[in-house]
């Protein structure tokens, strides 16, 4: 009889009560000070990147091949025989090309590698939705097929207090503002098909941008069952107030409050406010 594995990278930003309910397996991202280095979300938690961002800026970097293989063999050893693995989106990460090279040769499982062309809690959505099938011993196949369907439902974006990591990761994308910051614009960000950043709209202020991003859910949701989170990076109260105006906007099945994961703040820096949900 098949059974079907689900691995993701650690960018996911699932909560680990969903990572547990489904036995997710992560492979952890790196996170890479010029003096130490940490495992994300293993080793190190979003707040320490964010209270030490002043005095340096780490880099990122893929899961090590040997945390990689280590996870295949794990998987085989509890008698898994295919696995599925849903990753960053592949232009904003080298992740999907790692691991796609070594599961070509990896022999003890069939392995299938599926590029989410995006990350955070909307990866986290796709990784959850996939497991679900996954559990169910549907085909691999099946699975494959359920990712894809979340991946074209997803809707969201989110507002950064500042650009400068996102340029500094060399993440920017076709994100606008660099003048605009200038005067206090603040681009609302998303991600496309491609997995690219891109300008949605641009609002002058915090507030407003905040305000944007409720109305925004309102539009797309004021009638539907939707799953949501609200998304944020050393933001919470913010989030708690966004997440508090719009939960009686439709009908919300499964929302929650998201904060990222240190190798996502480590692109966005402090305050990012955002949404990530799909209709049910």
């Amino acid at each position: 009889m098949k059974k079907i594995a689900i691995l993701t990278d650690s960018a996911c930003d699932l909560p680990d009560s969903i990572i547990e309910k489904y036995n997710i397996k992560l492979l952890p991202l790196r996170i890479i000070y010029h003096d130490r280095e940490y495992r994300d979300r293993i080793e190190i938690k979003p707040q320490e990147v964010y209270d030490n961002i002043e005095k340096e800026v780490p880099k990122t970097s893929l899961p090590v091949p040997e945390d990689i293989l280590s996870a295949f063999d794990s998987l085989a050893d509890e008698g898994y025989t295919d696995a599925v693995v849903i990753t960053i989106s592949s232009n904003l990460s080298g992740t999907f090309n790692l691991i796609k090279m070594l599961a070509k040769d990896y022999e003890r499982l069939n392995i299938k590698v599926y590029d989410s062309k995006t990350l955070g809690i909307f990866l986290g959505f796709i990784v959850k939705e996939a497991a679900a099938i996954a559990n169910t011993q549907k085909s691999i196949e099946d699975v494959i097929d359920r990712a894809k369907e979340i991946r074209d439902k997803l809707k969201g974006c989110y507002v950064l207090k500042t650009l400068t990591y996102l340029r500094k990761g060399g993440r920017i994308g076709k994100v606008e503002g660099t003048v605009g910051e200038l005067f206090n614009i603040k681009p609302i960000i998303g991600i496309n098909d491609e997995g690219v950043y891109f300008t949605i709209a641009k609002v002058r202020g915090r507030r407003k941008s905040i305000s944007k991003i409720k109305s925004m859910i309102m539009e797309e949701f004021k009638d539907k069952k939707y799953n949501i989170a609200i998304i944020h990076g050393g933001a919470e109260e913010e989030a708690k107030q966004l997440y508090n105006s719009i939960k009686n906007i439709g009908n919300i099945i499964e929302g929650h409050i998201s904060q990222i994961s240190p190798a996502l703040g480590v692109h966005t820096g402090p305050g990012l406010i955002g949404y990530a949900a799909y209709e049910v």
